[in-house]
């Protein structure tokens, strides 16, 4: 009866990497109009989108682009490992797969970060 009381706990990692993923597809959800927006300038407004693309070469700007591919990696690899808790038998190990999930979004975030710098 313990282990399930501590699966509850808001401490458990698998917790962690629930609200993680939650957060990382509010996160992309906001984005994703920002995003539309911008490329239709490119039909509407071509000047406009040049100033604007003027301003991606800020480095706070590759800054928060590194940190998009991070929601953008934390949250497929957050769904792959809910697909894998819906469709594989449950393991104690599976602490581990959501915290080698986090770290290959993180060094998937910093290659593309090194790439853009």
């Amino acid at each position: 009866m313990k282990a399930a009381k501590d699966i509850t706990s808001r401490a458990h990692p698998l917790w962690i990497a629930y609200i993680v993923h939650r957060l990382s597809g509010l996160a992309l959800a906001i984005f994703l109009p920002l995003h539309f927006w911008v490329l239709a300038m490119a039909m509407t407004d071509p000047a406009r989108l040049g100033g604007f693309l003027h301003l991606t070469e800020a480095g706070v700007v590759k800054l928060a682009e590194c940190g998009l591919v991070f929601l953008l990696a934390v949250h497929m690899f957050g769904g792959l490992r809910l697909m894998a808790m819906e469709w594989l038998p449950w393991s104690a190990p599976q602490k581990t797969l959501a915290a080698g999930a986090t770290a290959v979004s993180f060094c998937i975030a910093v290659l593309f970060f090194m790439k853009a710098i």
